[in-house]
């Protein structure tokens, strides 16, 4: 309010009030608005999202834009929205620059150790992407191929070690191939094998020097160690025995080496052949057959099954068998083991040869994978993992069957890691979008309760609202991306947590409207056994079942379920009551039966599609109706005597069908004509013009006036009206009526386009005893206009028909083809010149005489036919 002021009587006075009054404070703005350049005081929302985001573009510090987030929420969600992301973004780089560190640190440890441990190095990538490290930014990036690049060379190792085990076994079984030739063959392939073994000495120490052999598998080194040594040894016995074949060829009293075959051929060179050898102990030659045997019979059978491992294990052992007791063998037994071995040689090289085709199908495959035929998809995501895991097992199987093949290994695994590089980025786009889909259903979550915990009880009472509310929560939850399976266990229990939460008045809202509709379900039942059918009471009640389900939805499928058993008594109680008043219809009288007989004769002739037989029909059935209204004016009693006050006798003579009396009309409608008087007689029928039409006061708005002959019902009193039929005959005798009408236009639609047809045949054939008749032709026709077209046809052709179509057309008002309408305009200047000559409406008649006497064309009798057509239906 304003304060009162006073006149001061002296200046003191006045100074002293403006002292003591203290001035009006201004308005202060908001302590923030500076620093947002005025968000606070932003007249519109959309001003203030503007301001808000030229003030973020300053990259503002995260306690400003925390303090600024908190006085704005409460004021405008929208443009705090924007302020809300920044700080996300930031709290997320923070949060990814803590874990690049920390992973940057365990990758620097692993790469800093001499050792490093493949498990190791590979659990670090897959716990950085579980843990959503950035891998794909620096350092982690850089750290994560440094890795990669050691693996590949540990891995390469490996490769190398069992490239180098396979080569020493290869060179072990070359050496031993030599001892089942002659030593002169051995003596000569001397020089190459020690080639070969100091190679492979060489590329072993080489391996051993590698700067990352101390991180290979522990077993390795052993392998490699072992097959150093065997070879060794091989050689080296190798050796020995050719040095002391050398000697014994030399000297004939140096002793043999300790190779069968060899030995043989140096004592055949000696001449010791025909010397008879030292006699056999029978029990060592009878150990060394029975050993050799069992080893071929196992080795054969192998070779009969066709089996390519357990054959070469079968063969070894042979091999060994024959080496220890080959000289006590006599030469057929030494014969079926040189067979034997030669066969499971060759099933072992096909083995191989068919191993080496199925690897080269899968290293195939693998490079398909990266480089897709042209017209085929290439694989991307979990079908190309699943893809790259069969193929490597495969490969496994193949290896388990023959010996490695490790170029083709080597290009079948640079194929399956070049593609697995794929599957790495997919999964780290994986990784990333389960995270970004776990922090939306998080968003969500958040929203659901803080919807909870701002519902009010007026809120309450919209339940369809609320239950549209959480049909939209659910559906966003569905629609917000999809998650790993330990996540989705994770946050699926916080979700029905806060749904449960949110949706616990609507099912208690549900429970009691099920209830009270179940109540309603019991009621209608009640007023369906009533013997009375109570209309008000079951509008009523329905009336409440509506307000009930427009207030409360349930689900779809239990509210139809209640809705059919609230239905179905009320339905049985109309259908009980039609049913009723159907047999009351039924027992009204012979007079229906008739009406149904006279309207099936009806349908009958229109079967039958004969115009006499439908209008006689017709007749009948008209008949039928009306047919009464004589009887039940004669059995009834004069205006204002009641049934009850007839004798017995006249009530005997009426029988048991009479029909009631009707009740006098107290009040009828006037005569509303022209010139009628109220309560009078009715007014005369004004007289037609000279061209048929009514008057023209009777033109402006007033219904026709028709003479009493056209309406012979309403000329009846209310007791010379026949009685009213029932429901199925009134049906019968409605629908036959429009369906016979129906037939008729039909049938003279068709006779009219059969003459039509007629009269133009007749033109063309210049025959006039083919012109129809006027019956055929139709009522627009008279017997002289009929005449002189048949006059016209039966003359020679003369004249010409362009200006006569022309009217034709005119009167008929249809449209005259684009080559004719200069003529048609033409044709129209001079009419208005003549405005004293008939119009072509009443002239068309003579018009078409005109055209039927010039000669037949075909242009012009389709012109004529589209214009006959409409001048004959009018």
């Amino acid at each position: 309010m304003f304060p009162f002021h006073r006149f001061a009587s002296s200046d003191a006075e006045t100074d002293t009030a403006q002292a003591v009054t203290p001035p009006h404070p201004a308005k202060e703005g908001h302590p923030l608005d500076e620093l947002t350049h005025g968000a606070f005081s932003a007249a519109t929302s959309a001003e203030r999202l503007a301001r808000i985001g030229a003030w973020l573009a300053t990259d503002p510090g995260a306690e400003q834009m925390q303090q600024v987030f908190r006085e704005l929420s409460a004021k405008d969600k929208g443009a705090a929205k924007l302020i809300r992301e920044r700080l996300d973004d930031i709290r997320r780089d923070k949060a990814q620059g803590t874990l690049a560190k920390e992973w940057a640190e365990k990758a620097e440890a692993l790469l800093a150790i001499p050792r490093l441990n493949l498990a190791d190095a590979m659990a670090w990538q897959r716990d950085a992407a579980r843990a959503s490290a950035p891998l794909g930014r620096e350092p982690l990036s850089g750290l994560r191929a440094r890795l990669q690049q050691r693996v590949q060379v540990i891995e390469d190792l490996h490769h190398r070690v069992q490239v180098q085990r396979e080569a020493a076994a290869l060179l072990a079984q070359r050496i031993e191939s030599l001892s089942t030739r002659s030593w002169k063959d051995a003596e000569a392939a001397q020089a190459g094998l020690d080639v070969d073994i100091a190679r492979w000495d060489q590329e072993a120490s080489t391996l051993v020097a590698e700067p990352d052999w101390a991180s290979i598998d522990p077993r390795f080194p052993p392998m490699l160690a072992a097959s150093q040594e065997q070879l060794r040894v091989v050689w080296t016995a190798f050796r020995e025995a050719l040095a002391m074949a050398t000697a014994a060829s030399a000297d004939v009293d140096a002793p043999v080496p300790y190779v069968p075959l060899w030995a043989e051929e140096l004592r055949q060179v000696r001449g010791a052949a025909a010397e008879p050898g030292p006699a056999v102990d029978p029990a060592v030659q009878a150990r060394a057959v029975a050993a050799t045997t069992d080893a071929l019979n196992i080795l054969e059978e192998e070779i009969a099954q066709g089996h390519g491992k357990a054959s070469a294990g079968a063969a070894n052992a042979l091999r060994a068998a024959l080496k220890e007791h080959g000289r006590w063998l006599d030469e057929v037994l030494a014969g079926r083991v040189h067979a034997a071995l030669g066969a499971a040689s060759e099933l072992e090289g096909w083995q191989r040869w068919r191993a080496d085709q199925l690897r080269t199908e899968l290293v195939t495959k693998a490079q398909r994978l990266l480089h897709p035929p042209q017209g085929e998809a290439p694989l991307q995501g979990k079908k190309l993992m699943e893809t790259l895991r069969q193929l490597r097992e495969q490969w496994k199987v193949v290896d388990q069957g023959g010996v490695p093949n490790h170029a083709l290994w080597r290009r079948f695994d640079e194929a399956c890691n070049e593609a697995h590089r794929l599957v790495e980025a997919w999964q780290e786009k994986l990784r990333a979008e389960n995270a970004e889909h776990r922090a939306r259903r998080l968003t969500l979550i958040e929203e659901v309760q803080a919807w909870a915990r701002s519902r009010t009880a007026e809120a309450e009472e919209d339940w369809k609202g609320v239950s549209r509310t959480l049909q939209q929560f659910a559906l966003r939850w569905q629609q917000s991306g999809h998650v790993s399976e330990k996540t989705f266990a994770e946050l699926q229990p916080l979700w029905k947590a806060a749904m449960d939460e949110v949706g616990a008045s609507l099912r208690a809202r549900q429970h009691d409207s099920l209830a009270a509709r179940n109540a309603m379900v019991v009621e209608a039942q009640a007023l369906a056994d009533e013997a009375d059918l109570r209309i008000d009471a079951i509008r009523a009640l329905q009336q409440r079942w509506q307000a009930e389900a427009a207030q409360v939805p349930l689900d779809r499928r239990l509210e139809q379920k209640l809705w059919e058993a609230f239905r179905a008594p009320i339905d049985a109680a109309f259908a009980r009551k039609s049913a009723q008043r159907q047999r009351t219809q039924e027992a009204m009288g012979e007079r229906d039966r008739q009406v149904c007989d006279a309207a099936q004769a009806v349908q009958d002739a229109i079967a039958k599609a004969d115009v006499q037989a439908i209008r006689a029909a017709l007749a009948m059935l008209e008949e039928c109706v009306q047919g009464a209204a004589g009887a039940a004016a004669s059995d009834a009693p004069p205006i204002g005597q009641s049934a009850a006050s007839q004798s017995p006798a006249e009530e005997g003579q009426s029988g048991a069908a009479a029909i009631p009396a009707r009740k006098p009309v107290v009040a009828v409608r006037g005569d509303d004509r022209p010139g009628a008087k109220l309560g009078g007689a009715p007014a005369p029928v004004p007289r037609r013009g000279a061209g048929g039409d009514a008057p023209h006061a009777s033109r402006r708005g007033a219904p026709p006036v028709r003479g009493k002959e056209e309406y012979p019902a309403r000329t009846r009193s209310p007791e010379q009206r026949p009685p009213r039929l029932g429901d199925t005959a009134f049906r019968a005798q409605r629908d036959a009526g429009e369906q016979a009408q129906i037939a008729l236009r039909k049938l003279a639609a068709q006779a009219h386009g059969e003459a039509l047809m007629q009269l133009l045949g007749a033109w063309e054939q210049r025959d006039a005893a083919k012109v129809p008749t006027v019956q055929e032709i139709g009522s627009r026709v008279h017997a002289a206009a009929r005449s002189a077209w048949a006059q016209a046809i039966a003359s020679a052709p003369a004249g010409e028909a362009d200006t006569a179509l022309l009217r034709i057309e005119l009167a008929a008002q249809v449209p005259t083809p684009a080559a004719h309408l200069p003529a048609l305009r033409a044709l129209q200047l001079q009419m208005l010149t003549r405005r004293n000559d008939p119009p072509p409406a009443l002239t068309w008649a003579q018009d078409v005489s005109v055209v039927l006497a010039s000669a037949y064309d075909a242009a012009a009798a389709q012109r004529l036919q589209g214009a006959l057509k409409v001048l004959l239906r009018r």
